[in-house]
């Protein structure tokens, strides 16, 4: 048991930027969603769509990977790294940090886009940490990372309906009336993340925090 923690703890150093081993040229972005046709193009697979539409704008093939599909793409020096977990939402977490480890990420590097109920449509918003808010794909991750201290970009998919059943809700499609909204803010997730690249954190939230898409 003594040798767990130690192991885990030496993980979370080398996740936190503390290890000579880490890479501050590369990043990760992930995006979460369930695979299979069946989940293809639903509300809560928006992230495998900004992470799709990156790697269709970058030319990034998406392969078949462990864990996920993955696509890699080099911009001004930086190396980054496009993942889709294949774990299903619920277990994004493992995906995460085996590529993170792998690749020697430190987590301040890691991006998360993920969909969220209480945003309004298309609304973005981007955060260094905070509560899963109830999403179970970013509790996994919080569960695999030991922290909730980690970016994530949301897509709001908000309902204004409050009789309406959330799982139904969240595995249908958007309908025809909010699909042009929808790329505007795919379009804007792909801005974001790049900013979050180039400028940090903290400079992408002063500038697109607040924003419509």
């Amino acid at each position: 048991m003594r040798c767990f923690f130690y192991f885990y703890k030496m993980i979370l150093r080398w996740l936190k930027g503390k290890s000579k081993s880490i890479d501050m040229r590369k990043f990760l972005i992930v995006g979460l969603g369930n695979i299979g046709a069946d989940y293809k193009n639903t509300r809560h697979n928006i992230g495998f769509e900004v992470i799709d539409y990156i790697a269709e704008k970058y030319k990034a093939d998406m392969e078949e990977s462990k864990l996920c599909k993955k696509g890699v793409l080099r911009f001004k020096g930086k190396k980054i790294i496009l993942i889709k977990p294949s774990t299903l939402m619920n277990r994004s977490g493992k995906a995460v940090r085996y590529w993170a480890l792998k690749e020697k990420i430190a987590i301040e590097n890691i991006l998360v886009v993920t969909d969220d109920l209480h945003l309004p449509l298309a609304k973005l918003r981007l955060k260094g940490k905070g509560s899963d808010g109830g999403h179970n794909g970013l509790k996994d991750i919080e569960a695999h990372l030991n922290t909730p201290n980690y970016s994530r970009l949301r897509f709001g998919i908000k309902n204004d309906d409050k009789s309406f059943n959330q799982i139904d809700f969240v595995l249908g499609k958007f309908s025809s009336e909010e699909k042009n909204q929808v790329i505007r803010g795919i379009i804007k997730c792909e801005e974001i993340a790049f900013s979050f690249i180039q400028t940090g954190l903290e400079k992408a939230m002063n500038i697109y925090n607040g924003k419509t898409s």
